[in-house]
């Protein structure tokens, strides 16, 4: 399962692990993947650097990437306490209603944390900036192509720039502004996608930026099999994101188990695309959370940041209360096969097995 992007960062297999859990990144890193450690739940900067110099030390050497979430479009924004302001008292009292509803109590006196504040675009910019104080060597952002002077800064760096994409259109885009290496996420992803199956996606992306643009696969990741599929479609690797929510170095981070028995029992008909979690379309796993917002009378969500900013405090409530059956997680299509809690590297141990089966499988079948 070797392709040029292995010898690009000195990675043994094309397998990208995007996760909030610098556990699991680092995990990937040392079986041979390249672990990416989604930043934007780092309100402050010093907390990111303190995990940053974790992997640096947690990786044996290894490669890792960081993920930031960044517009194109530098926004106008104010600070955390300015853009709650702006948020209906109609939003507030249906979050708190339905809460209530749901039997979710609220917090301790004390506890909780601020709204993530990594969606906005100054944070994003810190996070940047501290990534590349460490030894990253990809900064990927999840919005697509960052501004092009974040672009240009990163390769001053030795840094290279991904970018997720879910059109072809948005591809030869993010290539124009300087992006090395495109994302294809299809419709089935957890998190932020677009309305075109990876099937489809795949090879228009591919075709449409040429053979010299790298393209990882992304969307339904979760054995082998798909890995095998997403490389025949012409990428030169996977960019994987849910199916490592259910290992056990996830539980570093995941203090919620009502999460993980939500997970282990859900089907790939159980998630949807919602602009809930962000103020942009996401897939989640469909709980009476979702199924909440979507009833006659709920109010529509807010644009991104405000709407994080409106249920952040609902999602550490939900979290510490631990229902599986109320929870507000991103979750892509692929939960229908993650069945049980393994460790990393058992999941990196099947994937490249999965991929040489079908490999083997499809050789024999041109060969007869």
């Amino acid at each position: 399962m070797r392709t040029k992007l292995c010898d690009r960062f000195g990675i043994e297999y094309p397998i990208f692990a995007f996760t909030p859990s610098e556990h699991v990144a680092a995990a990937v890193s040392r079986a041979g993947g390249l672990g990416v450690l989604g930043a934007v739940r780092f309100n402050d900067a010093e907390e990111l650097d303190a995990t940053l110099t974790w992997l640096d030390e947690n990786t044996d050497g290894k490669p890792y990437g960081v993920d930031v979430v960044m517009p194109m479009k530098i926004p106008t924004e104010g600070k955390s306490v300015d853009l709650k302001a702006m948020i209906p008292e109609e939003h507030i009292s249906f979050v708190e209603k339905t809460l209530q509803q749901l039997g979710v109590p609220p917090l301790p006196e004390g506890e909780g944390r601020e709204g993530v504040l990594g969606w906005l675009h100054s944070t994003a910019r810190s996070h940047v900036d501290v990534a590349l104080k460490h030894r990253p060597v990809l900064i990927a952002n999840a919005l697509g192509s960052p501004p092009v002077d974040v672009i240009e800064k990163a390769h001053e760096h030795g840094v290279q720039v991904a970018a997720l994409a879910g059109a072809a259109k948005h591809a030869l885009s993010h290539v124009k502004n300087g992006v090395d290496i495109i994302i294809a996420q299809g419709y089935e992803a957890g998190g932020h996608t677009g309305e075109i199956a990876s099937m489809v996606l795949t090879p228009e992306v591919v075709d449409a930026v040429g053979p010299d643009v790298p393209v990882l696969g992304a969307g339904g990741i979760g054995s082998g099999r798909q890995v095998a599929a997403s490389i025949a479609l012409g990428a030169q690797g996977v960019w994987t994101g849910s199916v490592w929510l259910t290992t056990e170095e996830y539980s570093n981070l995941n203090t919620n188990k009502g999460m993980t028995e939500a997970f282990l029992r859900a089907s790939s008909s159980d998630t949807v695309r919602t602009r809930v979690y962000t103020g942009k379309p996401a897939r989640l796993l469909k709980t009476k959370w979702t199924d909440a917002w979507a009833e006659e009378g709920a109010p529509q969500p807010l644009p991104m940041p405000l709407q994080n900013l409106l249920v952040s405090d609902a999602h550490n409530r939900m979290n510490e209360h631990g229902d599986p059956d109320v929870i507000s997680m991103p979750v892509g299509q692929i939960v229908g096969r993650m069945n049980e809690v393994r460790s990393v590297a058992d999941v990196m141990a099947e994937l490249v097995r999965g991929y040489d089966e079908a490999v083997e499988r499809l050789d024999k079948i041109s060969a007869s």
